[in-house]
């Protein structure tokens, strides 16, 4: 084989080899965009009674949830935790409701509503607390 001729294949062969190494270091890459909440709040339509309405809400991020969480929990006097759920149910809803036909969701809005638009409302608030995927949770009670 002439001289140029290898070395016209010894580069297509590097150059073959470099786009693989390529293609693997980039699916490899971290990506933290992936992981980050939306600033822009989703539009939902809620129906209650036959009649139709908008909210715009945001998704809470990982940290929020986990404070309004912390919030909602309370020791008792033997040591152990109590759950407010009405006070997490609440909180969740004044942050996530940005806009709505009432206005701004706040604690006075939300003291007032009966339990057909509250339970309408609490359908958009995340579960406080979720089994993980993947996770058996009957392993975990067991032990290791």
């Amino acid at each position: 084989m002439p001289k140029s001729s290898v070395s016209q294949a010894l580069n297509e062969v590097d150059d073959t080899i470099a786009e693989e190494d390529v293609s693997t270091a980039t699916e490899n890459i971290f990506d933290v965009s992936k992981y980050k909440i939306s600033a822009t709040p989703e539009s939902r339509t809620l129906t209650i009674d036959g009649a139709s309405f908008d909210v715009k809400v945001k998704p809470l991020s990982w940290s929020l949830r986990n404070q309004i969480l912390s919030k909602s929990l309370k020791w008792d006097t033997s040591g152990s935790t109590v759950f407010d759920g009405d006070a997490y149910v609440r909180e969740c809803l004044k942050e996530m409701i940005v806009e709505a036909p009432w206005g701004r969701t706040t604690e006075s809005f939300l003291i007032t509503i009966d339990h057909r638009l509250g339970g309408l409302l609490e359908t958009l608030v995340p579960k406080a607390f979720e089994e993980e995927e993947g996770v058996d949770v009957e392993k975990i009670k067991g032990g290791f």
